[in-house]
């Protein structure tokens, strides 16, 4: 240890050295100095310097003497610095001695509590001196403590009531989608399914995640089925529309869903509950019956996945004691405000909406047939205005021939064309309106396949894009391509061509190299769309989630 002293005096010693000694030493500093490490006195520091020999010799000697004869001396320093720190320690002792017990304050305080107390009684307003002290802070004490309790229990029940929601919350996500890559779950689904379907020889690989059975083998099945009376078997309106949905003749999102509804609207109005059970939940298995057979004739959309979202949740939120009819009568007139409210009076509003965007002179271009674009350009010949429609199509549905006929018996002026076309004839075009099977919360928009290419070329040659589309049709779900979640249509389709007797593509099924794939949907980014017109107003793709959270806090789809 290096040891360092200022010689000004015998015994003027620095406090820096005094400080080193003691942590030498393993002493406090209560035992160098007793004022905690400040300027030590003469007498300490002399005292200090006799015991251990280091006493100063004069300015030239003193720090070779100190450093020879500190580490010797340690112990026998240590030792005396014990003794000064035992007269200390042992008058500590006495002074807590001295302090009263826990019985004796606790008796203390309940007398000073008695005597407040009687002091009340009398009339008496306050206390003097310690007591009057003492019961204010045992006072405020107090009421810490309580809100300290109110704060926990408000903490207690706020995370009760949140996980409440979240319980809730888990209970309205849908059930993960069938991944028919998965031959486990196929299996087990088809054990259970009413038809019998015939897988596809040539698959498509990217798609296997995907249905892809061979169109039209499910009319025999259901054909066996029909005269069967079983709890599992389909409403015979909802058999009805099934047919209708596989054959074809109902197409397109909303008619598809009112159709929907009104079959199930029929199958309430026969249902009867049987013994030992009540409505709520057996309508609701026997309503997953009817919605899984719609399901094996065509996947559904997910605008009628809302419907069948809202009518699940009002059967569920039914009373068990509410008699048979008024649940019924209740489901029935809800059904009947659904298709009115949110799919007719919707279509209306966007109507209002769409044709002050049309002006004289324009040229407006669709893609295929939609209902909601045919009744805004009705609506717009109507009021008057001029304008000329460019109807794009696309194989192998062409729908744009039907939206054609129909506006040209109204007098409109229309051009038809193709969708390898569009790059063509879109610079005569300056609005484009679109129709929509469904919005999800990125705003990408789910429509018909081709709608994404009308869209980005009508984007490179900044023509705006206008997106029909009711709110009913809006989903939390968010997808960035049209591979994960699509409708695989009837490959057989795109081996018939108008104009020729035969085909190429005939007996493709019998080359294993050879795959055809007919997408029905494709996912539009929200980049390319200028604005969603709904009942609610004119809306950019960013407000849709805003649309989503405000509008549909009550499961209404």
């Amino acid at each position: 240890m290096e040891v360092v002293v200022v010689h000004r005096t015998p015994w003027q010693i620095s406090h820096r050295w005094v400080g080193q000694l003691g942590a030498q030493l393993q002493v406090s500093p209560r035992g160098l100095s007793r004022r905690h490490q400040t300027q030590p006195q003469p007498q300490q520091l002399l005292w200090f310097l006799q015991s251990a020999g280091l006493e100063s010799k004069g300015p030239g000697k003193g720090p070779a003497a100190y450093s020879q004869g500190l580490q010797p001396l340690a112990g026998r320093i240590g030792a005396k610095v014990a003794e000064t720190e035992a007269p200390a320690s042992s008058s500590g002792t006495k002074a807590l001695k001295d302090k009263t017990s826990k019985a004796e304050r606790r008796a203390k305080q309940e007398a000073e509590r008695a005597a407040k107390l009687a002091m009340k009684e009398v009339g008496v307003k306050g206390m003097a001196g310690e007591n009057s002290q003492s019961g204010a802070s045992k006072n405020t004490k107090a009421r810490k403590d309580n809100v300290l309790e109110k704060k926990s229990s408000q903490t207690l029940e706020k995370k009760g009531s949140e996980k409440v929601t979240e319980k809730e919350k888990k209970k309205d996500v849908p059930a993960p989608r069938l991944q028919f890559d998965d031959e486990q779950r196929v299996a087990k689904a088809k054990r259970r399914s009413l038809v019998e379907q015939t897988e596809t020889k040539n698959r498509v690989e990217l798609f296997r995640h995907l249905p892809q059975f061979v169109h039209g083998t499910q009319l025999p099945s259901l054909e066996a089925k029909f005269f069967q009376d079983d709890a599992t078997h389909p409403h015979p309106a909802v058999y009805q529309v099934g047919l209708q949905y596989l054959t074809g003749e109902i197409v397109g999102g909303n008619a598809r869903c009112v159709a929907m509804l009104m079959a199930l609207r029929s199958m309430i109005l026969d249902y009867n509950t049987p013994s030992e059970k009540t409505l709520p939940r057996d309508l609701v298995s026997r309503t997953n019956n009817n919605i899984n057979f719609l399901n094996t004739c065509r996947p559904l959309s997910i605008s009628m996945g809302n419907a069948i979202r809202f009518l699940k949740t009002r059967i569920a939120k039914l009373p068990v004691a509410l008699p048979e009819a008024e649940a019924k009568t209740s489901l029935v007139a809800q059904i009947d405000t659904f298709v009115q409210d949110k799919i007719f009076f919707a279509d209306k509003e966007i109507v209002k909406h769409a044709v002050t965007k049309i002006r004289d002179g324009d040229v407006l271009l669709t893609h295929g047939c939609s209902c909601v674009v045919e009744m805004i350009l009705l609506r717009a010949k109507e009021l008057g205005k001029r304008f000329r429609v460019v109807i794009v199509d696309s194989r192998p549905k062409l729908e744009g021939k039907g939206l054609l006929r129909r506006l040209l018996s109204k007098n409109i002026n229309c051009t038809y064309t193709h969708l390898n076309a569009t790059p063509y004839i879109m610079h005569e075009v300056t609005r484009v309106f679109l129709g929509a099977a469904s919005v999800l919360a990125n705003g990408t928009v789910y429509s018909r396949v081709g709608t994404a290419c009308v869209a980005m070329v009508a984007h490179a040659q900044s023509v705006p894009v206008m997106i029909c589309c009711e709110t009913y049709k809006f989903h939390e779900r968010v997808q960035l391509d049209s591979i994960t979640f699509n409708e695989l249509g009837d490959p057989d389709a795109l081996v018939k061509a108008a104009g020729l007797n035969e085909s190429t593509l005939e007996g493709w099924a019998d080359n294993s190299n050879l795959q055809l794939l007919n997408l029905t949907y494709d996912a539009t980014p929200a980049d390319y769309v200028s604005m969603i017109i709904t009942e609610l107003g004119m809306v950019p793709p960013t407000s849709v989630p805003v649309i989503l959270r405000e509008y549909r806090k009550e499961p209404t789809i």
